[in-house]
């Protein structure tokens, strides 16, 4: 099994100066303290490290760490440079300020750019050529309810000078599609499953889109009391295996 990440610690963090449980809809599951899904559906055996040129950091609202129906852990479930946080207002982590201002990393902050403040660069892709002097792009995701995550930028002036990498309509339609969604909705790990595909790693987004869809059916039959469809997640692994086989 593969050692504990970024999000790991954070949660162990954030549970111990927890002064009460953290409850949610499933609390009687007895849970994977990794993965959070119910212990006979863990999958961290099943979980690789993907070949990148990418860099991500997960910034989180309060207690979002401890829901485990959060998918941003799954980036760095494959993401082997993967950084987390928790979101403060009015003390923002030194560390993360001190990696987001890394000369290693051009950070790209990863949101609408109906949002953009004044000046602030807006890309629809991402490339090398887009970072100065052969930096690593560093793709910043807000991780919250989408009400905490608009909160989350507007009140960090230290995302305000960074580039935004904004998906294209097109993009996010097609994906749509692809997903046969009505309500089109995405989830933290999909984002960063487009933002893979978006920076010329296709592949890598296609496989922890298959590892995100695992997650989510292994979720549902963990909590629900209804019989799920028969082979439905020994499918959804085999997609993921065979995704992450062409990805490596």
């Amino acid at each position: 099994m593969l050692p504990k990440h970024a999000v790991h610690n954070l949660y162990d963090y954030r549970k111990a100066i927890s002064s009460r449980p953290f409850t949610a809809r499933g609390k009687n599951v007895i849970r994977c303290q990794q993965c959070l899904l119910a212990e006979h559906l863990c999958t961290c055996n099943k979980r690789q490290q993907l070949r990148t040129e990418l860099a991500f950091m997960i910034i989180m609202y309060d207690d979002e760490v401890l829901k485990p129906s959060n998918s941003g852990r799954l980036i760095a479930d494959l993401v082997p440079d993967t950084h987390a946080f928790i979101w403060s207002r009015n003390e923002p982590n030194r560390k993360m300020l001190s990696i987001i201002n890394d000369p290693q990393y051009q950070p790209f902050v990863i949101f609408p750019a109906e949002y953009a403040v004044d000046g602030q660069a807006v890309f629809n892709k991402v490339n090398a050529s887009d970072c100065i002097d052969g930096k690593k792009p560093l793709f910043v995701i807000l991780d919250g309810s989408w009400r905490e995550a608009i909160k989350m930028f507007r009140k960090s002036d230290y995302l305000h000078h960074l580039p935004l990498f904004s998906f294209s309509p097109e993009t996010t339609a097609s994906y749509a599609l692809r997903k046969g969604a009505r309500d089109f909705q995405l989830g933290t790990a999909e984002v960063a499953a487009l933002a893979l595909s978006a920076a010329g790693e296709p592949q890598n987004g296609a496989a922890l889109e298959a590892w995100f869809a695992l997650f989510v059916e292994s979720s549902l039959k963990g909590r629900s009391r209804n019989v799920r469809e028969a082979g439905a997640i020994e499918q959804l692994t085999a997609v993921y295996k065979e995704a992450m086989k062409k990805a490596l």
